[in-house]
């Protein structure tokens, strides 16, 4: 009899043993985290703001005063081609040129493995842009705070991006300067549609791989290009559209800055 309670002892704590073991496996499953970094450039300069001219795709010369853009939404995209979409609410960046802090965040959580591309869009989507405000905070806050605003009080919507700057082929009504505010993510209006300027871009690693574990912080560098704006499945000429907002020729400009980001290298930090 008691040699038989001792055999149920053990093993009811094999048992047990086994189960907590198990919990404790799924519980601290290893996550890690992923930088990534945004160099702003013109062509194969590095983009300065109103000091260096550049030559855009239709021959106009321009200098960029303002260059700002949104990027949400991200998936990282594993080597067996499933993806992670990573918790939307934390992941909404506004990319600053004239603040360096800004072209550079760490997304956190990410499951431990391996990883070969990563999607994102550039824009606000129409669910945040919806949001109650205080789900709205931080570079989402319509207001003026510590960043620059980026949202359209009379249109109730986020500016995608923003590109300003000076040039000799904008009109001399406007002191040649020209500006590109895009936004609009196809809510309705009146029962019709409105416009929609959200994209997204999706960028492999080159056949390179981004490990993710605890031990291992990858950082992704990223080039963003002017020129692209300018150039891409249209030719953008400042002659031709100096100032474009929330107007139907603006999906041109969203078109073409679909292919303004790729990648450029890779390191481990």
């Amino acid at each position: 009899m008691r040699s038989r309670l001792l055999l149920l002892f053990i093993l009811v704590s094999l048992g047990v043993g086994a189960f907590l073991a198990c919990q404790n496996e799924v519980g601290t499953a290893e996550t890690g985290s992923l930088t990534l970094r945004f160099d702003n450039v013109v062509g194969n300069q590095d983009l300065a703001l109103g000091t260096v001219t550049y030559q855009n795709a239709a021959g106009e010369p321009f200098t960029v005063t303002k260059f700002n853009y949104f990027v949400s939404n991200f998936r990282l995209i594993k080597a067996d081609g499933t993806d992670y979409v990573l918790p939307q609410a934390n992941n909404y960046f506004l990319i600053q040129e004239d603040k360096p802090a800004s072209q550079s965040f760490t997304l956190t959580g990410i499951p431990g493995g391996m990883y070969t591309g990563i999607s994102f869009l550039i824009g606000v989507d129409s669910l945040r842009s919806l949001a109650d405000i205080s789900q709205r905070t931080g570079v989402l806050d319509p207001g003026l705070g510590t960043h620059e605003a980026m949202y359209w009080e009379w249109n109730s919507g986020y500016i995608f991006l923003k590109l300003e700057g000076t040039s000799a082929a904008a009109p001399a009504s406007q002191n040649n300067l020209f500006f590109y505010h895009i936004g609009g993510f196809g809510g309705g209006y009146n029962g019709k549609k409105t416009i929609n300027n959200l994209r997204t871009v999706t960028i492999p690693f080159n056949g390179n791989t981004a490990q993710i574990a605890a031990s291992n912080k990858p950082r992704i560098n990223l080039i963003a290009d002017v020129l692209n704006v300018f150039n891409g499945s249209t030719t953008l000429r400042i002659a031709q559209h100096s100032s474009v907002m929330f107007e139907d020729y603006s999906t041109n400009i969203a078109n073409n800055y679909t292919g303004m980001i790729r990648y450029k290298d890779m390191q481990n930090q």
